[in-house]
């Protein structure tokens, strides 16, 4: 069972908080290098996950390289995981049902246990009914493929992760990266994650969506970049900025402006804005004392309300209680 941690980051009775026990499910076709991603992200988390591997039947899986792995463990090590993660496989190997040792693989895992994948990992989670009526992602070129095979899954293929509940899926390959530091800033804090980060060589938390990646035409020539005024809006973020201010920035029309960004980010600009001040809110949130008014100016909130409604829509919660959570980890 997954154990809160108190104040000093310990289990419920102040004895040391046990590491949360992470397996990664190896199926036949998996990717090497998605199949690293939570070992190296999570355990350079200064000991607290310990990041195990497992197939469905303990043997050795076929990668979608030339090599094949032999994890340590079978799928009775699933019974004992606070956290699963589901390993992408090549896009051959996906199916809209299920194998039955797939199928009894994932009932080992514990009803409260949290559930991740990545890539087209979250075709085994559709595949297995976990995701119906559930947000959720994959990669971008298996969009199409997975509305198809997934109906009553809500699926937005521009995100790099998508948490809902205890479930939560990311994009392409990569985004495993980006994912795997989203459990250690919720479990540990911001400032932990970003030692993550540092350590890996890897963006703490990088901007907008997979929709950037997905292959555009070939812009008109002359275009330019919105990244400047982007790196600009982040120090100026305190201010009152409008689209028309973040356009004339760059230099561009605002329909211009507009759609450079989106074709970029991922986002529109107002999205992205609002996304950047939560984050720089939360940063504050867990690394100051400030009275929540006074962040809520500092990163270009109106009212301390709007930061407070901003806030719930984004992870759920009032800022006094993330500040409670997360604080202890400075």
């Amino acid at each position: 069972m997954r154990q809160a941690k108190d104040p000093a980051g310990n289990g419920p009775t102040g004895t040391a908080r046990r590491p949360e026990r992470v397996v990664v499910l190896a199926l036949d076709g998996v990717y090497p290098f998605e199949l690293g991603i939570p070992s190296r992200i999570l355990g350079a988390a200064d000991g607290r996950y310990e990041v195990m591997t497992c197939t469905v039947d303990g043997r050795p899986v076929r990668t979608e390289s030339d090599f094949t792995v032999t994890p340590e463990h079978g799928p009775e090590i699933l019974a004992t995981a606070d956290t699963v993660v589901i390993a992408a496989v090549a896009p051959s190997r996906v199916t809209a049902e299920p194998s039955p040792e797939v199928t009894a693989a994932l009932a080992l895992v514990r009803p409260d246990a949290r559930i991740v994948s990545i890539c087209t990992g979250a075709f085994v989670l559709a595949a297995a009914g976990l995701l119906d009526g559930r947000r959720a992602t994959t990669h971008w070129q298996l969009a199409d493929v997975f509305r198809q095979m997934f109906p009553h899954v809500p699926l937005d293929p521009d995100v790099l992760f998508v948490a809902d509940g205890r479930i939560l899926t990311s994009a392409g390959a990569a985004s495993g990266v980006d994912v795997c530091l989203h459990l250690v800033r919720e479990d540990h804090g911001t400032e932990l994650a970003n030692k993550v980060a540092r350590r890996c060589v890897v963006p703490p938390f990088r901007d907008g969506g997979q929709a950037q990646y997905i292959e555009q035409p070939v812009p008109e020539q002359g275009a330019t970049s919105t990244a400047a005024t982007r790196a600009w809006v982040l120090d100026h973020l305190g201010e009152a900025l409008t689209l028309a201010d973040l356009a004339a920035h760059a230099r561009m029309s605002l329909r211009t402006f507009a759609r450079r960004f989106h074709d970029e980010v991922g986002l529109s600009p107002g999205r992205w804005l609002i996304q950047q001040r939560v984050a720089r809110a939360r940063y504050l949130l867990e690394s100051t004392d400030l009275p929540v008014d006074h962040i809520a100016g500092r990163v270009g909130f109106a009212t301390g309300a709007s930061l407070r409604q901003h806030l719930h829509t984004s992870i759920g919660v009032s800022p006094q209680a993330y500040r409670r959570t997360f604080q202890s980890t400075r």
